[in-house]
């Protein structure tokens, strides 16, 4: 399918951001292309049509994000529900979702536009706050969801159920649950494994655990993970992906599943998961071992 109309969304705080959005956007528009503009990236280089992220979406072939992995999750929130692809140019530094470079901008987007890419699928998660269905609000997450003690100088109580069957209650700093895609994100950081993110799994970490025998765990992605805040003294704060947060008290409950909706990315032409893996997390400069000829 050759990609015709196309929504860019870009990171305006990220250095050259404009600089690289307006060659894209005449870049694309000399090939033919219809352009649209995230608002606030099209008021910043005063072309194009404007139009709020939500109203590119619709009916677009192809999204184009510049910027790193926090603009992708951004993007993928407003996406949700929607299967259009989204390919990701890097203007940032460490991440995973970003994955055509700068320099090979250009040259990547020409295999694209003719449809010649591989979908990458990535499960997302949905959360769920409140008991009650009048009470409950859901938030869709591509990386992962975290709870976080409120108060930087006390632990907070989980209590972890798993398709209503009692796992543990954690003390600890807080709590990921995180998608395959969400491996090399806040949980690598807190000690967890790093999971190809095709699979269809979910994960629970705790952070920083009172007891050391706590460690991360990965689960079916068709269960659901019930936790209750049981602190007694304090709250948590509840985050999705990073960027959204929402304060809970004390026997307030979260549950967490697989949603419906996924995230559509586009893979590089030019580079493999395993091979962005090994630069991302310094390994770049080992390189396998040959048998000598005889």
């Amino acid at each position: 399918m050759e990609i015709k109309k196309i929504g860019i969304v870009a990171n305006i705080r990220k250095e050259k951001a404009r600089e690289y959005t307006l060659s894209l956007y005449d870049w694309l528009r000399q090939r033919g292309c219809d352009v649209l503009l995230e608002k606030g990236i099209a008021e910043e280089i005063g072309a194009g049509q404007e139009a709020e992220s939500r109203a590119i979406t619709g009916d677009v072939d192809l999204i184009i994000v510049l910027g790193g992995d926090g603009t992708i999750l951004r993007t993928a929130r407003f996406l949700s529900g929607l299967a259009i692809p989204i390919v990701g140019i890097n203007l940032g530094g460490l991440g995973y979702l970003a994955e055509v470079n700068l320099n090979e901008m250009f040259s990547a987007l020409e295999i694209i536009l003719k449809g010649d890419f591989e979908r990458d699928r990535r499960m997302m998660l949905d959360a769920i706050v409140g008991e009650s269905a009048e009470e409950e609000t859901v938030h869709t997450v591509l990386n992962d969801v975290v709870l976080n003690r409120a108060h930087l100088s006390r632990i907070v109580e989980l209590e972890t159920y798993v398709d209503g069957h009692y796992l543990t209650t954690y003390k600890a700093d807080g709590l990921i649950i995180a998608t395959p895609t969400g491996s090399t994100a806040y949980s690598l950081s807190a000690g967890g494994p790093i999971v190809y993110p095709r699979q269809s799994v979910i994960m629970i970490n705790p952070i920083c655990p009172h007891s050391l025998t706590n460690r991360a765990v990965i689960l079916p992605a068709e269960v659901c993970i019930k936790v209750i805040l049981r602190t007694k003294d304090q709250g948590a704060i509840l985050t999705m992906d990073g960027q959204v947060s929402l304060p809970l008290k004390s026997g307030d409950t979260l549950r967490v599943t697989k949603s419906e909706h996924v995230t559509t990315l586009v893979s590089s032409p030019y580079h493999d998961y395993l091979e962005i893996l090994r630069s991302k997390l310094g390994w770049i400069g080992l390189t396998p071992t040959r048998e000598k000829k005889t």
